[in-house]
């Protein structure tokens, strides 16, 4: 039999470290979820890839919350309609919860049933996990975890004409936050309190490729996000109260990857793409100073989908890709000034 390769990520976020400080991917395959971990935290060495039985998977998003467990959330392909499923990594290396369905929106109609989107996901400061679907309306919906860790029903959170591409963060206070374009702007919904309802909030400008938007938490009462434009080259960055920033770069339609850190002292925020050649290149620049500048530079060989960054238990950036081949391709920070990534290993 073949070894299983994995397909092209469609979300920036699907490398995680564990309680135990170590690193794990996800990436879905024909079949199920490929996932590779850490032998020890810091690697270099790598388990893996192990592959987790979910038949009919056709996109995977990933989320981590507080308490350091790892949500998969996937859309499945059903002959009576999609469905969200979702599943639980507690511990690193060890098997994964059980898969749950979620159900979708559309409960009678099943041609509304099979046409609804990507679910996008994230975790509140409780650890509940929020999930984000395009009902295929054009409309969002939205499910999540109550206190008991029970799941609510699906709600609408009004509006129209959204766009495949939502994104979620925890922003201000721990609460969250989503984003999802429409014509000429990303619609926002916003909470209040803490488990409380989301309202409508002020929008955005942009015209982002779909499926390019992430979010990233800058500030303790905002975040910024960062897509892929259509009328503007390279990526863009916003957040609420001031105006886009263009960052350059010449990156694919995927979502750049995001990480917070410190780099020589300074909070950072480091960013990376797919470039249009295929090959992935990263910036950084201190916290909410995009508008200084950054330089993107190319790093590795060609691969697919989106990248992603995390920090290892020492505190240094890793990326990882997926390389032409399927398999997983790791670069990890140098020790030395800056930002700069040792020889790229494979998994």
């Amino acid at each position: 039999m073949s070894p299983r390769t994995a397909q092209a990520p469609s979300t920036s976020r699907w490398l995680f470290r564990g309680k135990d400080r170590r690193l794990t991917a996800y990436a879905l395959t024909e079949g199920g979820v490929l996932r590779w971990t850490e032998t020890r935290p810091g690697g270099p060495d790598w388990s893996g890839p192990d592959f987790i039985v979910a038949a009919g998977l056709t996109h995977l998003s990933l989320a981590q919350g507080p308490d350091g467990y790892v949500h998969l959330l996937a859309r499945r392909r059903r002959s009576q309609g999609d469905d969200v499923m979702h599943a639980v990594q507690y511990q690193s290396g060890r098997a994964i919860g059980p898969w749950q369905s979620l159900g979708n929106p559309h409960t009678k109609d099943m041609n509304k049933a099979r046409a609804v989107g990507v679910p996008a996901a994230e975790v509140n400061a409780d650890g509940h996990v929020h999930i984000f679907l395009n009902n295929g309306n054009g409309a969002v919906n939205m499910r999540r975890q109550t206190k008991s860790v029970k799941w609510e029903g699906w709600k609408d959170l009004k509006g129209a004409h959204f766009r495949e591409g939502m994104a979620a963060v925890v922003a201000v206070g721990g609460l969250i936050e989503m984003v999802a374009p429409v014509d000429k702007e990303l619609l926002r919904r916003e909470q209040a309190a803490p488990g409380g309802e989301f309202t409508e909030a002020e929008a955005v400008d942009g015209t982002p490729f779909p499926g390019s938007v992430a979010g990233l938490q800058t500030a303790d009462d905002r975040a910024t996000y960062y897509w892929s434009d259509r009328e503007t080259p390279g990526i863009v960055a916003h957040r609420h109260g001031s105006d886009p920033v263009s960052l350059g770069g010449e990156p694919d339609e995927g979502p750049p990857a995001l990480l917070r850190t410190p780099i020589e002292g300074h909070d950072c925020t480091v960013l990376a793409y797919r470039g249009r050649d295929g090959r992935p290149a990263i910036a950084a620049c201190p916290t909410e100073a995009e508008a200084d500048g950054l330089w993107w530079t190319p790093t590795g060989e060609a691969s697919i989908g989106a990248p992603t960054l995390a920090l290892d238990a020492e505190g240094r950036v890793v990326m990882a890709v997926i390389a032409t081949d399927g398999t997983l391709r790791v670069a990890r920070q140098k020790a030395e000034p800056g930002l700069a990534l040792a020889a790229w290993a494979g998994v």
